[in-house]
């Protein structure tokens, strides 16, 4: 038994390569060995089997870390991920299919697979998630070939029905006591090949290229928000429809507020003599206004303010969240001669009645320890 060869060097590609990286890789080694372009070459025949094989594997997470740990092991009789990606003989959903029909996948030529769903991660700032915005985006993308009309077929020619399945889309082996379908690996289940593929795609009737999009960021979205763009997804091989876009938002974090759903806080720092006789601060709104928050007399660090409808719109709905305003009593650190006079005035005509808290924190010190 010849020795086999590591799926990794088969791509051309690291093992930490990401899964784009080995997509492109893949792709490109496709094209070139690809049976239509090399008709009656077992050797490129044989390559394009074995880097289809590799791709199967790497393109799956579950298949590619059970490789990654146990080499082709993971995938022979009785390893950790049962039988080979691509081998010859197919798993039980085949001898399922073969046995009791198509209500276990279905019979004759495979249906053109749909494109790719995409995923942009698009970063706003808080007031850009107030407002809402449009905002355009340049991605790279898989588009329809323009040389061929996303067919993948030369100008001017067609298809022809596949020679190794007889245009049925499947090939029938046997294993052990069972017959089994497989997908047909010259026509890739479509049960016809390309006449002559076109040179600018490879056959795949799609090309890599930047695409410009318009996005609509409505008012209220928060970070994990998903906007989807039906349609400007990967484009499908050979004419199959489109995956989509997702577009998932960041919210950046704000010098002023946190967030936390519609709620908008942040801490207000007051002096201490506005704590004790009361006042109120002035707080921008994102949207230009200014709240104005009463401060009442003897209000303590910690304490909570609400204003109602001052936070953040509501996602695809009416109102707004609140603004809840948390106050830090700050003590004063550079005080004036005349100040600190007047403090001590102040401290000479103390009872203790006018701090409650620490007056009953020090009686429970005494009933305490005595």
């Amino acid at each position: 038994m010849s020795a086999e060869i590591d799926f990794y060097e088969l791509l051309e590609v690291s093992r930490d390569a990401d899964d784009r990286t080995i997509k492109s890789a893949y792709r490109k080694l496709a094209m070139q060995y690809h049976p239509d372009r090399n008709p009656g070459c077992a050797e490129s025949e044989a390559k394009f089997k074995a880097i289809s094989a590799a791709y199967d594997c790497l393109k799956d997470p579950q298949k590619r870390a059970a490789y990654d740990r146990f080499g082709h092991a993971a995938f022979q009789n009785g390893g950790p991920g049962g039988g080979h990606p691509g081998a010859d003989f197919g798993d039980i959903g085949d001898i399922f299919e073969t046995i009791f029909g198509s209500a276990f996948g279905g019979g004759g030529r495979q249906q053109a697979r749909r494109g790719a769903d995409l995923r942009y991660d698009m970063e706003v700032t808080l007031e850009e998630a107030f407002h809402g915005k449009s905002s355009e985006i340049e991605i790279e993308v898989s588009q329809a070939c323009d040389t061929c009309n996303g067919s993948g077929a030369t100008p001017g020619t067609g298809t022809r029905g596949c020679k190794l399945c007889g245009g049925y889309g499947k090939v029938r082996a046997k294993q052990g006591f069972f017959v089994v379908e497989r997908p047909c690996h010259n026509c890739h289940g479509r049960g016809e090949v390309l006449e002559s593929p076109c040179r600018d795609c490879g056959g795949e009737g799609r090309v890599d290229k930047p695409q410009a999009l318009k996005v609509e960021i409505p008012a209220g979205v928060d970070t994990g928000t998903r906007i989807r763009l039906s349609g400007k997804g990967e484009a499908g091989p050979r004419g199959a429809p489109p995956g989509d876009l997702y577009i998932f938002i960041h919210v950046k974090p704000h010098a002023v507020f946190q967030r936390d759903g519609t709620t908008l806080g942040t801490r207000v720092p007051i002096s201490f003599t506005t704590a004790a006789l009361g006042g109120c601060v002035n707080i921008p709104d994102l949207d230009g206004e200014t709240n104005t928050i009463e401060i009442p007399a003897g209000i303590q660090s910690g304490k909570q303010l609400r204003r109602r409808g001052a936070g953040m719109p509501i996602l695809q709905g009416r109102g707004r969240g609140d603004l809840v305003v948390e106050i830090q009593v700050e003590t004063p650190t550079k005080l004036t001669k005349a100040q600190r006079e007047l403090l001590e005035q102040f401290r000479e005509t103390e009872t203790g009645d006018e701090c409650p808290e620490s007056r009953g924190f020090f009686d429970r010190l005494k009933d305490v320890f005595g």
